[in-house]
């Protein structure tokens, strides 16, 4: 090695390569860190509903560490997604000294079982929530597949002035739907759309006509439904008397 210049030269110059990159990069990690650097604004942005001034502070105290150049955007994001009512985050920097942060929320459509929310993409999520709400239920994994089934039947049903406040399916996926007037219709497995339209078509003509409350209508026949009127009973028959007693 001693005896070939070239190649001595050439070694030469990758040290002194290597010792100038090193002088670059802490040069570099001491510029990046001066206080001429340093966050100093955090702008949120998003229709916000149910997240809280509070819990936007703690997460920018306890995640948006450093400068400018070096606050970590990944796990700044990770922190804001992880609120209660927060559905994504963006976290990007803004030269020269500003964080922009936009949340989206969820939107609640329902519930599903006591502690579960599910919003309008049909996404299960965990936050405390007093409004009223429709309620679903159905196996694991169903509540993208009720989420759809609702909007149709929600728009179905808007025809005829009512409104699905239960939706539920079973493991064989068999559907039943409760309504807000209390009735509750059996709509099984198969041509559960079409069902619900052949019901919604003959409703004014038939139990809107009725004149009785009825709690239950049973949608899975070829040709018709059958319903249950739980105040109907037998009607008494008073005999007729004659002029003479017999």
């Amino acid at each position: 090695m001693w005896n070939r210049p070239a190649l001595m030269n050439a070694f030469a110059n990758a040290l002194f390569a290597l010792g100038a990159l090193l002088v670059l990069v802490t040069v570099t990690l001491r510029v990046v860190q001066m206080p001429a650097f340093s966050l100093r604004e955090v702008r949120i942005r998003g229709e916000l509903m149910h997240v809280k001034r509070g819990q936007i502070e703690e997460v920018v105290r306890r995640e948006l560490k450093g400068s400018f150049f070096t606050v970590n955007l990944d796990a700044a994001r990770t922190a804001f997604e992880r609120l209660p009512w927060v559905r994504g985050a963006s976290v990007r920097r803004q030269w020269p000294a500003r964080l922009d942060v936009v949340l989206e929320e969820h939107v609640p459509i329902a519930r599903w079982g006591r502690d579960t929310l599910i919003n309008t993409h049909g996404e299960e999520f965990h936050a405390a929530y007093e409004g009223d709400l429709p309620v679903f239920a159905g196996p694991d994994g169903a509540a993208r597949e009720v989420t759809i089934q609702y909007r149709y039947f929600q728009r179905s049903l808007a025809a005829i002035g009512e409104a699905p406040v239960e939706v539920q399916v079973s493991e064989r996926r068999a559907w039943q739907v409760k309504l807000k007037s209390g009735l509750s219709l059996e709509l099984g497995r198969e041509n559960i759309e079409a069902r619900l339209d052949r019901f919604v078509a003959l409703h004014n003509r038939t139990l809107g006509r009725l004149g009785r409350r009825v709690d239950y209508v049973d949608l899975r026949y070829a040709n018709g439904f059958a319903v249950r009127v739980p105040d109907l009973g037998p009607e008494k028959v008073t005999p007729k008397r004659g002029r003479h007693a017999g």
